[in-house]
């Protein structure tokens, strides 16, 4: 990476995280769009309501995978190995704590998870068949994201994107088989899901067996220290993650109330859109995150600065790209999913498709100053963006929209939050430059 200009190594790193992201997202997609066609909008609705648990599932394995990430790449260069050991081993203690958790839900309280998220009686059954099955995989999930985090900063981003993709070629083909040749219905697209992290496992070890990791796991005691730092590193990313499955079960009550089950179902193809297209502000900034680390830990601020450029103008042009996509194909998108004709769900769907993914160049800017914060060891302002655009601002808007019974404004909560968490990132930015520059040209002090 030092020989190679930062621009060549930019874009190697964006583009093989933004190509894993979206493989990953784009069969959630494929996923969603197979539930539709075998079971119509009751599944849509199903799989929609089920969408917040793969939330806090992602949420404490990119934690973990991020947090863990950071801080190996911040020691990757200046410590020993054993430290950089020490720093995968207690991620993958804390991994299994929460994976222990996860299995409790999913053991004994998959019903009363599933009425928390909101399933009536005519769609419990698929929803909690699904549930049920993704918490009892939970430790495949959570390990799988941590895997890749550390892979990414261990100089092998193309090897964790090959990896995601495959698991996520595998659903696909399963959803094929277990939906409409086997007639699993909701419990095959469920077991199709659950198998893709043990593929994608199984290419990245590739990296572990061949010896060419730079972390391992240690025979050691769990520091409780080093876990705590870890989880501050990576809580901008659990809130990140957390608040979209919140966001998610927040709509899911509202909508229901206005539309019911149809809007329930419009909104499942809005949200599973989105997911594919937020996968590119991810992958970009997955693809920052071990450079950001790296220069910070070599103190090379104008490097930073130049990263920091490249990923908001990557960001930006992106999202200018992706709304007009969805803007022009909003029929054909809405169709795709629409096996049963229905107006109701075509009018709702199509109308928010357009007003909710307004909120594109909003997002990237603030996925980046996530990340650029994290990488410069200023979790704080990483938190506060993450809870800004996750809850803090779309609650109170999500109210409103219930209040005055407005899907408009239901899609409009989006794009207004992420639109003033931006204001604030970019005044937090341009404050500690400030502060850094004032610093930098002040005399010194005379005796």
């Amino acid at each position: 990476m030092d020989k190679k200009p930062i621009r060549l190594v930019f874009f190697k790193y964006i583009l093989a995280n933004v190509i894993s992201s979206l493989g990953v997202s784009v069969y959630i997609l494929i996923d969603t769009l197979f539930i539709s066609k075998g079971m119509g909008s009751e599944g849509l609705a199903a799989l929609n309501l089920s969408l917040p648990v793969f939330n806090f599932l992602n949420g404490f394995g990119l934690m973990l995978g991020m947090g863990g990430g950071s801080k190996f790449s911040m020691l990757y260069c200046r410590t020993e190995r054993k430290e950089t050991d020490a720093v995968y081993t207690n991620a993958f203690f804390a991994m299994l704590a929460i994976a222990a958790v996860f299995e409790i839900l999913g053991i004994f309280l998959s019903k009363q998870v599933t009425r928390l998220l909101g399933a009536d009686a005519s769609i419990f059954a698929m929803s909690h068949s699904y549930i049920k099955k993704v918490l009892l995989f939970s430790p495949a999930f959570l390990m799988n994201n941590l895997m890749a985090c550390f892979m990414r900063n261990d100089s092998a981003p193309r090897l964790a994107m090959l990896g995601l993709l495959s698991g996520s070629l595998v659903n696909v083909i399963l959803d094929y088989v277990f939906i409409f040749r086997l007639d699993m219905g909701m419990s095959g697209a469920a077991l199709a899901t659950c198998i893709a992290p043990f593929v994608s496992m199984a290419v990245m070890s590739i990296h572990v067996i061949t010896g060419w990791n730079a972390f391992s796991l240690r025979a050691m005691l769990p520091s409780f220290g080093t876990i705590k730092e870890i989880v501050s590193l990576g809580l901008h990313s659990f809130l990140s993650e957390v608040s979209g499955g919140v966001v998610i079960m927040i709509f899911n009550f509202v909508i229901y109330r206005i539309s019911g089950n149809t809007g329930i179902a419009a909104y499942g193809v809005i949200a599973n859109t989105a997911i594919v297209f937020t996968a590119i502000f991810a992958g970009i900034a997955s693809g920052i995150q071990p450079l950001m680390c790296r220069y910070h830990g070599r103190n090379d601020s104008q490097a930073i600065s130049y990263v920091l450029r490249l990923a908001m103008t990557t960001a930006l042009i992106f999202s200018v790209l992706a709304y007009a996509a969805v803007f022009l194909g909003t029929s054909r998108i809405v169709g795709a999913f629409n096996s049963e004709s229905h107006e109701g769900f075509r009018s709702i769907a199509e109308k928010g498709l357009r007003e909710y993914f307004l909120f594109m160049p909003f997002m990237g800017v603030n996925s980046v100053f996530s990340i650029y914060f994290t990488s410069m060891e200023k979790p704080g302002r990483a938190q506060m963006i993450s809870l800004l655009r996750g809850t803090v601002l779309v609650i109170p808007i999500a109210i409103t929209a219930y209040i005055l019974r407005s899907m408009t404004w239901v899609w409009a909560t989006v794009p207004a939050a992420e639109a003033i968490t931006a204001i604030v990132g970019i005044t937090m930015f341009v404050l500690s430059v400030r502060k850094k520059w004032t610093e930098t040209l002040s005399p010194l002090p005379t005796r």
